[in-house]
């Protein structure tokens, strides 16, 4: 494999690692409306006369997703032509340049028309999924001179039951977690981790229930992992990748709910909000790969068992050797 697409490769995911920290830095310092309703120029120039720290932060952030999708398109392309033949790079190829347009197109249409609290809580969650195609075409790209790891796993019906369920729900707390700061909820609950407020312990009005409600979807994942984590630990010491991820994933998570911590108490402090916005981006990124280990070990099993009955079948057809007494 060509090291110059390797390279390019982590460039890449690095780039799109910048796209999603850009964005939630936009969203935290309210600057996205530092260009006005102006896309993709700032206030329909393309050297705005008045320069300010919201237009700056804006279109910086702009021009790193113009710049980092015009890389994506390559990587994508040229994966295709490099790798092609390995079962998961076309469909990584579309997902992550996808993905990113749609990200994009959201952030523009916020800024032409206008959009929801609702539909622009997707727009993390969106570039996640861009990410995590791109960080495993890098993974792809970088295991394609020796043999997946995954064709050596055992991994139960309960384990497999862990890794889908986790993976999907973690969108969702992705979206609460988008959707506290949409909507300014992000210090409507001054204490943590219960929302007492001179001593009321229940949310009073929809913004407390949206934070309460991000609060508890964080602490059923971070609980849901640590249960995940000690099967890993206590059921599969012998296989590295699945009891690295989950111990990866762990700790992930809990510099997660930490860092979450830490922005109530500091009351939105941005370089722990930006830590808060990076662990979770890691942590989606592990579990996109157990994904692509279920996925892997699914189909060689497939294969074998197709193999194991092709032998018995050509066993039972096979015409005994004729003896004569």
């Amino acid at each position: 494999m060509q090291k110059k697409l390797k390279w390019f490769a982590v460039l890449t995911t690095l780039g799109m690692l910048l796209i999603l920290l850009g964005g939630a830095l936009v969203t935290k310092t309210d600057s996205g409306e530092g260009c006005g309703n102006s896309w993709p120029l700032c206030h329909g120039q393309l050297i705005p006369s008045e320069i300010t720290m919201e237009l700056v932060i804006e279109f910086a952030h702009r021009a790193v997703t113009g710049s980092v999708g015009i890389m994506v398109l390559v990587l994508s392309i040229w994966s295709w032509k490099k790798i092609g033949h390995i079962r998961e790079t076309k469909f990584l190829s579309l997902a992550s340049f996808i993905f990113l347009v749609l990200q994009a197109l959201i952030g523009a249409a916020a800024v032409k028309w206008g959009q929801s609290d609702f539909v622009m809580a997707l727009h993390f969650g969106i570039s996640l999924i861009s990410f995590a195609a791109v960080f495993l075409l890098t993974l792809l790209i970088f295991e394609v001179d020796k043999k997946f790891e995954a064709e050596k796993l055992i991994i139960d019906k309960r384990m497999k039951f862990h890794m889908i369920g986790i993976t999907i729900y973690s969108l969702f707390v992705v979206y609460t977690g988008a959707l506290v700061r949409h909507v300014d909820a992000s210090l409507v609950c001054r204490d943590w981790p219960l929302c007492v407020n001179d001593g009321f312990y229940m949310p009073e009005s929809f913004h407390q229930w949206v934070q309460m409600g991000h609060r508890a979807a964080a602490g059923l994942i971070f609980i849901w992992i640590a249960y995940v984590t000690y099967i890993a630990i206590k059921h599969y010491k012998n296989q590295k990748v699945i009891y690295g991820g989950w111990i990866a994933a762990f700790s992930l998570v809990s510099l997660q709910v930490i860092a979450g911590a830490l922005v109530v108490i500091t009351r939105l402090n941005l370089i722990i909000a930006l830590a808060h916005a990076f662990f979770i981006t890691c942590l989606f990124g592990v579990l996109a790969y157990f994904i692509l280990l279920l996925s892997r070990n699914k189909h060689n099993t497939v294969i074998l068992k197709n193999t194991e009955n092709q032998k018995k079948a050509e066993s039972k057809t096979t015409i005994p050797p004729i003896t004569i007494p």
